[in-house]
């Protein structure tokens, strides 16, 4: 269960990488802005917020990659497992702040914190056996 859990925080840190590109790199772009719902003139005037969100996102995404790799080739499993748990957490509690704030933006947020918490329960179960 370890490595089904690593697999799913890892897919959790790929959806995250994803969202840094389009929110640091693509937010002008017409996929930025029909992923987001914004219009141009939206996009250019918070492009500057959302180059600092997507680096949140990229950390987060580092921080799961880091711990998985410390796992798998280290093999120092606390300090992986206590990496990965830290950033699929806060991805998890990040979505649940998206949909909690923002009902019309469940399908999002549900993408954002389904695959961490389900790597953080296997994780778990895993840890625990």
């Amino acid at each position: 269960m370890v490595v089904a859990g690593l697999v799913l925080a890892g897919v959790a840190a790929a959806i995250h990488l994803y969202i840094f590109v389009l929110e640091a790199l693509a937010w002008t772009g017409a996929k930025a802005r029909a992923t987001f719902g914004t219009t141009p003139e939206q996009a250019r005037e918070t492009r500057s917020m959302a180059f600092n969100q997507g680096f949140y996102n990229l950390f987060l995404a580092v921080e799961i990659a880091a711990g998985v790799v410390v796992v798998l080739a280290a093999g120092a499993t606390a300090v992986g497992a206590t990496l990965v748990f830290v950033g699929a957490g806060s991805m998890v509690a990040a979505g649940l702040v998206l949909l909690l704030s923002d009902r019309s933006r469940t399908r999002p947020a549900l993408i954002q914190l389904t695959p961490p918490l389900l790597g953080i329960a296997l994780l778990a179960a895993g840890l625990a056996l």
